[in-house]
């Protein structure tokens, strides 16, 4: 069904690209404006081939899945080994820096068609500027559940993908609605309090973070939500939380391994630790728990996780397998998705 629907879709976009942008009496279209998640409308080729990334934050994982990878002529070092076991040629690029620390003469000498940076990179976004260098910006972790749709749909348009965007969007929606479907059966009473450990104990993400909407749309209640845009608390607060479970993600460069949480006086009255609800989140061509082409992975393991019973038919290895099939282009074997299921090997 869904393979229908995508070339329904492939379809009606090659008859509306015809209509709009097809050249009349030997024209040729050499430019084209996309309007980024700064808000900026950005002059860029209209075939883009020279790409520089200056940011983390899934920008060059989002450029694989709209199959513009080999477009890349420079990027930051990427740290997670399923993804570079995908795209080997990357590994081979060199760095012109990240955010605000930019090397701006060798990223002149690249001659990029495009460099992609991150909205939060003010001071980085405005040398590129002043140097009449063209720079789309991208939320880099500052994405929502509103507004993610956006950035995929701007990064089909960078690349002369809106099929593959579609398609992508297409599949969050059919994932969503599931969750959705089948956690509003669940009594209020009997959904699971979860704790979302972030790099170290006592560091976990408030209502403000993509972190509480990774917990909320798996059907768990972040015990951490009211602390909105606060990301530090202390032993107190979340002994008196208590969750049933804990998820553990190493997304900020830390990982927090079992033998440090039950060794940690802290921890030790914690029932999710007395009980063994502690979970590694699994770190796949990015990290599940952040925003990026590969989050409706990370719901579907956290529901499952939580409501073994609700998700019994959800089989994780199939559900990877065939996302990275259908959207990397890339079929996974299954001693390798069990290496990401199990989480066990940081990406770092």
């Amino acid at each position: 069904m869904q393979k229908n629907v995508y070339s329904l879709i492939l379809v009606i976009f090659l008859i509306l690209g015809c209509m709009s942008i097809c050249p009349v009496s030997g024209e040729t279209v050499s430019t084209k404006i996309i309007t980024d998640m700064g808000g900026n409308d950005v002059t860029i080729p209209a075939d883009v081939q020279r790409i520089i990334i200056t940011c983390y934050g899934g920008a060059t994982q989002e450029v694989a899945v709209m199959d513009g990878e080999s477009k890349v002529i420079a990027q930051p070092p990427q740290s997670f080994p399923a993804f570079l076991k995908m795209y080997p040629d990357l590994t081979n690029v060199p760095d012109v820096g990240k955010f605000d620390e930019l090397n701006i003469e060798s990223i002149m000498e690249l001659n990029p068609d495009v460099v992609i940076n991150s909205v939060t990179a003010s001071k980085g976004n405005a040398k590129l500027k002043e140097n009449s260098i063209p720079v789309i910006q991208v939320y880099t972790g500052k994405a929502n559940l509103s507004n993610i749709y956006n950035e995929f749909r701007m990064m089909g348009d960078l690349l002369n993908e809106p099929v593959r965007a579609e398609h992508l969007i297409s599949y969050w929606d059919e994932k969503k609605a599931l969750l959705n479907e089948r956690i509003s059966k669940i009594p209020k009473d009997k959904k699971k309090t979860v704790y979302y450990m972030l790099g170290s104990p006592l560091h976990t993400n408030g209502e403000k973070w993509w972190g509480d909407s990774f917990v909320t749309i798996a059907g768990g209640i972040n015990v951490a939500a009211d602390i909105g845009d606060v990301r530090d608390i202390n032993a107190e607060q979340l002994a008196q939380w208590d969750p049933d479970v804990i998820v553990v993600s190493a997304n900020e460069g830390s990982y927090v391994s079992d033998e440090t949480i039950n060794s940690d006086p802290q921890l030790a009255g914690l029932k999710a630790i007395k009980n063994g609800e502690v979970y590694h989140i699994p770190i796949g061509g990015f990290w599940w728990d952040r925003p990026s082409p590969e989050s409706p992975l990370g719901f579907l393991w956290l529901a499952k996780t939580l409501y073994p019973e609700t998700f019994s038919d959800i089989d994780m290895v199939k559900e990877t397998k065939e996302f990275f099939s259908d959207f990397y282009g890339v079929e996974l074997s299954d001693d390798e998705i069990s290496e990401i299921l199990e989480a066990k090997n940081p990406a770092f």
